[in-house]
């Protein structure tokens, strides 16, 4: 365990993003389907990521990775066999992306997790499977275990739960021998993480057709080794952005590593921190981020209202800003965040509180009001990543130091975050507890 001590102090600079968790989950996963050699460049080993690579090499892959270079080597001639155990640690993507493939690859599985994940619901997959040749044990949760050959056919599921069952189901369904369709029974959230499931698919050679209800995906098709990079994390440039906006000074941020024309959903947030009052500007292959009002009350920001039902992501970096813009903003459509490594709704609000924050959880979201300054002390970060990395920004607007608990969870997704926090002049000391 680890709790970080965060103080006000930022100068800004520049920071190279990390690369997509999301899009190295996905190229991992289609490197291994194509039964071939590939090297995937530009991967950082979170906790995650490490998850999923565990997951390919328990079906048969051999995976080498170059710490110095950041490339990783994944050969999956021999991919399948009859028994797999698949420990998916505390990713979600992990688990429901391999249920699906496991089950079209005829694997008999037993996936296994920790910390919150054998609570995250996978009743979509429970009904889903076995009504296509998969039999799927299971108390409600992990342990989980399943068998048998998964069967082309029709697959309805709601869209407003999480994309992970989408995306496992495009993943999976291109293997089977007949065709298959994916029907949507409701309007579909988390879009722009299926959006880039496709773009990664097309990658690998493989293709769905997109239809009013869903998707059409042809059986039979094959999986095409392929060299690829990973492009720059979105999920984690809103952290920055969050500390350009916040910065009592007006330092600026500069980012590296991202792509202007990313398919990555959380892209968005760029305009939804321009709508609290930051600026930005893109030079290049560099976005820039600054607040010209810093030294105004409230840094000038004012609060809006945030559909975060295609986000849910972003909301832990949105709080804070909003926490500390003039007005009220409401966070809507984000009931999914309950389920995540925490119930980040909970967490966030919590978190706010205590230091002098003003929020309100709701059902599906967070109703806050603004306040000028936050005053220090301590917080839980709830072992969830995204709520430690916040409430590090939320830091720069204290009078006072704010210790975060957790702190030890950046491994789930950024282990270099306190690394480049500091690098732009941020105060951060973490001390390990044992």
């Amino acid at each position: 365990m680890a709790q970080v001590i965060c103080e006000n102090d930022f100068r800004g600079g520049c920071v190279r993003i990390p690369p997509s968790k999301s899009v190295a989950h996905r190229q991992v996963l289609c490197a291994a389907l194509s039964r071939g050699k590939c090297k995937i460049a530009h991967v950082d080993m979170s906790e995650d990521i490490k998850a999923t690579v565990a997951a390919v090499t328990a079906l048969g892959a051999t995976v080498q990775y170059d710490e110095r270079t950041g490339v990783l080597t994944l050969d999956a001639e021999v991919l399948g066999g009859q028994n797999a155990v698949i420990d998916c640690g505390e990713s979600g993507s992990t688990l429901r992306f391999l249920i699906p493939v496991a089950a079209a690859l005829g694997v008999q599985a037993r996936f296994l997790g920790r910390g919150r994940l054998p609570m995250r619901p996978l009743g979509i997959y429970g009904e889903l499977l076995p009504a296509h040749g998969v039999q799927f044990h299971s108390q409600g949760g992990l342990p989980l275990e399943i068998c048998g050959q998964l069967k082309s056919g029709v697959y309805r599921l709601p869209g407003d739960v999480s994309s992970q069952f989408i995306t496992g189901l495009l993943l999976a369904l291109p293997l089977l021998e007949g065709d298959s369709e994916i029907v949507l029974t409701s309007p579909l959230e988390s879009k722009g993480y299926v959006d880039l499931t496709l773009s990664v698919l097309r990658q690998f050679g493989v293709d769905a057709a997109e239809t009013p209800q869903g998707w059409k995906v042809p059986g039979g098709q094959r999986y095409a080794a392929q060299d690829c990079e990973v492009e720059g994390d979105w999920s984690q440039a809103a952290f920055y952005l969050c500390m350009a906006a916040l910065s009592p000074t007006g330092a600026s941020v500069e980012i590296q590593g991202l792509r202007k024309d990313s398919l990555q959903g959380d892209k968005a947030c760029v305009e939804l921190f321009e709508r609290f009052g930051l600026h930005t500007s893109w030079h290049g292959e560099l976005l820039s981020a600054w607040n010209p009002h810093a030294e105004e009350a409230f840094g000038g920001l004012s609060g809006f209202t945030i559909d975060a039902s295609q986000i849910p992501d972003m909301v832990p970096a949105l709080a804070v800003c909003a926490a500390l813009s003039r007005g009220e903003t409401r966070i809507v459509n984000a009931q999914r965040l309950r389920l995540k490594e925490s119930d980040r709704l909970a967490a966030m609000a919590e978190a706010l509180n205590g230091v002098g924050g003003k929020v309100e959880a709701s059902v599906d979201g967070l109703v806050i009001q603004g306040v000028p300054w936050l005053c220090g002390g301590v917080v839980y970060g709830q072992n969830d990543h995204r709520v430690v990395m916040a409430m590090t920004a939320a830091a720069l607007r204290c009078r006072k130091p704010l210790t975060v608990t957790d702190a030890q969870s950046i491994r789930k997704s950024y282990p270099g975050f306190f690394r480049d926090f500091i690098s732009l002049g941020g105060c951060a000391h973490v001390i390990e507890l044992g």
